[in-house]
């Protein structure tokens, strides 16, 4: 068993759901505030997004360590990480593709097919 200090350091919560956040708080003799979680207490699988104090820090023991679910205005967040531009206008023919290995073997054919013998 570890002595008991009256000095720990914060452990890093981001990234941890709330109920696994309240663990680690509570192991080192922390506890945990959500200021945008009235409900804190039934908070269960979000997780937390921000914390302060920074991991690291040491901090009394019994001392209180805020956490966040959500970013706030301006901070971030994920944002849709998908391409969103404009999609390739529809119709027109597919190029066909080379085989491997053997570069542009495919363009005469093609024109050929394309545009009918000459």
């Amino acid at each position: 068993m570890q002595p008991r200090t009256p000095e720990v350091r914060v452990p890093r919560l981001v990234g941890l759901m709330a109920v696994d956040a309240r663990e680690s708080a509570r192991a080192r003799g922390l506890s945990l505030e959500a200021p945008d979680r009235p409900d804190f207490h039934l908070t269960v699988v979000e997780y937390v997004v921000r914390q302060y104090p920074q991991p690291g820090t040491g901090v009394p023991r019994d001392s209180s360590v805020h956490v966040w679910f959500d970013f706030g205005e301006g901070d971030g967040g994920g944002g849709v990480r998908e391409p969103r531009g404009p999609a390739p206008p529809g119709g027109g023919l597919r190029r066909e593709l080379d085989e491997p290995g053997t570069p542009y073997a495919a363009a005469p054919r093609t024109a050929t097919a394309l545009l009918g013998p000459p």
